[in-house]
């Protein structure tokens, strides 16, 4: 598997949702109904710098071979973020009405991330002709 494209799909996912928590905090509270205040807001922008590092750390990684012994940190925190992040959406998935849809591509996306890094995870790596 190419690792290198799954890293930049990932870093170009959480860096779109991080630069839309941190720029557009009250815009995201107003649209999923939350009150704005101190605490939402700060809550959008510690969202957005998780989302910002996990970007970044997809993206400075996209060129190390992933899987396997190789880059095993990287590989186990995506598979952990990308997990939780499915579940949590799924088990969410039977209450919400509002933005069902919103939910249903975000535990999709989730869903599929988490498959492909559970793969690289526990799989060994293979070395491609164009990465030697």
């Amino acid at each position: 598997m190419n690792t290198k494209i799954v890293m930049m799909a990932t870093a170009l996912f959480c860096g779109v949702l991080g630069v839309l928590c941190l720029f557009l905090p009250e815009e995201m509270a107003t649209y999923f109904q939350l009150e704005i205040n101190f605490v939402s807001i700060l809550l959008f922008k510690l969202l957005s710098a998780l989302y910002l590092g996990f970007a970044i750390l997809n993206w400075m990684g996209k060129a190390n071979l992933i899987g396997g012994i190789y880059s095993r940190p990287v590989a186990i925190a995506n598979f952990t973020h990308f997990l939780i992040g499915a579940i949590s959406l799924s088990k969410l998935l039977s209450d919400v009405q509002i933005h069902f849809a919103l939910v249903l591509s975000l535990t999709i996306i989730y869903a599929v991330f988490a498959l492909i890094f559970g793969y690289i995870f526990f799989n060994n790596p293979k070395l491609d002709k164009e990465q030697n």
